[in-house]
């Protein structure tokens, strides 16, 4: 009884060892190397013949969160935003499943700083906004997966803690200016409510009081053109923008008060002008309506008073 224990024992865990090597081996065959990708590039993004665009675009997943600039960003982003933009390559329902990949991915370490996790989480909001460029086009979410999405969007905004915008080793990392390239593409979408607009007042507020830095690669601008892209609305909240602004320029006119001024409320004054003055090109290059004129006009007060 027991030989026999032993050898039905044996035989299972020589199946499992024969199970994963099997599995191990067509994991490392479906592993393409630079070239592959690099090839996908130069051919102008086509999907290669025999290729299923989804397959790929799971192993591209995977590379968002390496540390190898190329691969992250010149070669996985830029196909897959090729492949969701340009090339029509995936049905809705492939599209839903790398949204909610990606969605995933914006809490996978959440809260570390100076770490490689923020690649993951940084390139996957750039892919997302990929995702909602593409819903402007054939709206495919729905409105349970787009609020989903738009509400993981801000949550990631306010929570995100590593904010470094350039490495010279490591190349973009820009997890601000890629959500904000997100929220702005949702910002445009006919389901963003007037309540959505009064949340992203206050994540973007939230964002730059709590930096602690001044943001030097752009990324006011970034979200200067969210705000711009919410001020073009039919349905823009003037009056919620206007004692917004107000609120802002409370807080940080109340930082001369203090002798010495604290530096966090210099980093947040400065964040908040560069993000006025950048919001102020943007709805100016944008179609002026009446609402954006107007929201105009309380960002340049405000800049006149700074």
């Amino acid at each position: 009884m027991r030989t026999g224990c032993k050898w039905v024992i044996a035989l299972c865990v020589g199946i499992l060892v024969a199970t994963i090597a099997t599995v191990r081996t067509v994991e490392a065959q479906t592993v393409h190397g630079k070239e592959y990708w690099r090839g996908i590039a130069a051919k102008r993004y086509e999907v290669p013949e025999g290729e299923k665009a989804f397959g790929l675009a799971k192993e591209l997943s995977r590379y968002l969160k390496s540390s190898d600039a190329e691969l992250r960003d010149d070669l996985a982003y830029s196909i897959l935003a090729e492949w969701i933009l340009e090339k029509n390559a995936f049905s809705g329902d492939e599209l839903l499943a790398l949204e909610a990949e990606w969605r995933g991915n914006l809490k996978a370490g959440i809260g570390e700083s100076g770490t490689d996790s923020i690649f993951l989480r940084s390139f996957s909001a750039l892919c997302l906004s990929a995702i909602a460029e593409r819903e402007l086009k054939s709206q495919f979410l729905r409105a349970e997966r787009y609020r989903k999405l738009l509400e993981a969007a801000l949550e990631y905004l306010k929570d995100e803690r590593d904010l470094r915008g350039f490495d010279e080793k490591k190349g973009w990392i820009h997890a601000t200016a890629h959500t904000a390239d997100l929220i702005a593409a949702l910002a445009r979408h006919p389901l963003f409510t007037e309540a959505d607009q009064a949340k992203l007042l206050e994540a973007v507020g939230q964002r730059l009081e709590t930096a602690r830095a001044i943001f030097s690669f752009e990324e006011q601008d970034r979200l200067a053109n969210a705000l711009a892209a919410m001020a073009a609305r039919a349905d823009f909240n003037l009056a919620g923008f206007e004692l917004w602004v107000n609120r802002t320029d409370k807080a940080d006119f109340a930082i001369w008060k203090e002798s010495p001024p604290r530096i966090e409320g210099l980093q947040r004054f400065e964040n908040d002008t560069y993000l006025l003055n950048a919001f102020v090109a943007r709805v100016s290059l944008g179609e002026m309506t009446s609402g954006a004129e107007e929201a105009r006009k309380a960002a340049l007060g405000s800049l006149k008073r700074r």
